[in-house]
């Protein structure tokens, strides 16, 4: 269900969010950086008032060339996590993308990965959203899917979108879906002209998450063994797919675990320039 985007909000913003935030919400936050100016901020605020607690704030410093990210409770502030690197440049365009778990808040800048802060305040107690700073918003999207809960429109299934520039290190790629009633199988495929670099396939038949390549017209070896946590799909139950592009893996998590590394077997990465999605799922956010 999405709170529907708001455009051109003034700064500083804020805005209550009435149903809160839970595991699955994403908010995509659009704006320039000002010419001027040395910080901003967005917070994640158990309340409107100053003295509220701050459950995550994502703070990228112009004076410092750092991001720094951190919760407040009760009035002080706990220990920095500082990211050595700033996405931002002044005078320039930007989009934040925040997808919420309950484990994380995960940050990626300009659709590349950036950062996961782990919470430290639970995510049932967030419930006002709230930006400033040196930029000028254009637009603020919040949308929180609830378990269970189908939005209006779906991702037709069979699913097929391309991968502008193929893949990189730190390119992340996050499915958000529900796994449908009565399921036997569903996957999602990362295609180059002439194959499958990675086919990652959870099999309800076989209690199993095969993952595979296809090349030079035949498949490879299969990889099926199972997380500790077990088979982390289930019917009826919604969930968040990342595949999160390294130098030498695949890195795929749900929901905010672990599932598994697999191992590139395509030279060329950037050659891999096509997702897929197939099988018995609800498809309701894809973000490449």
């Amino acid at each position: 269900m999405s709170c529907g985007p708001i455009h051109n909000p003034p700064v500083p913003f804020s805005t209550h969010l009435h149903s809160g935030i839970r595991d699955g919400t994403l908010v995509v936050i659009n704006g320039t950086v000002l010419p001027s100016g040395d910080r901003f901020a967005v917070n994640f605020q158990c309340g409107t008032s100053g003295k509220d607690d701050i459950a995550f704030h994502l703070n990228p410093r112009f004076d410092g060339g750092v991001v720094v990210c951190n919760t407040k409770e009760h009035q002080n502030w706990g220990k920095e996590e500082i990211k050595r690197e700033l996405p931002f440049h002044r005078g320039q365009p930007f989009e934040i993308r925040i997808l919420v778990s309950s484990h994380d808040y995960k940050v990626s800048v300009n659709r590349k990965h950036f950062l996961e802060y782990h919470r430290r305040i639970p995510i049932n107690r967030v419930n006002t959203l709230e930006i400033n700073g040196c930029i000028r918003l254009a637009c603020i999207d919040i949308q929180s899917q609830g378990h269970n809960q189908f939005p209006a429109a779906n991702y037709v299934i069979p699913y097929q979108t391309n991968i502008h520039g193929g893949l990189s290190p730190s390119k992340v790629i996050v499915i958000r879906g529900t796994v449908s009633g009565h399921p036997k199988r569903f996957h999602v495929n990362l295609k180059f002209s002439g194959g499958t670099a990675l086919h990652f396939n959870p099999r309800f038949d076989e209690r199993a998450i095969v993952r595979n390549s296809f090349l030079n017209n035949s498949w490879g070896k299969e990889e099926r063994q199972l997380p500790s946590s077990g088979m982390c799909f289930a019917p009826g139950q919604s969930f968040v797919l990342e595949i999160i592009c390294e130098p030498h893996h695949f890195k795929v998590n749900a929901n905010g675990n672990h599932v598994c590394n697999f191992n590139h077997r395509v030279p060329n990465l950037k050659h891999i320039d096509t997702l897929q999605i197939e099988g018995d799922v609800v498809l309701q956010h894809v973000q490449v």
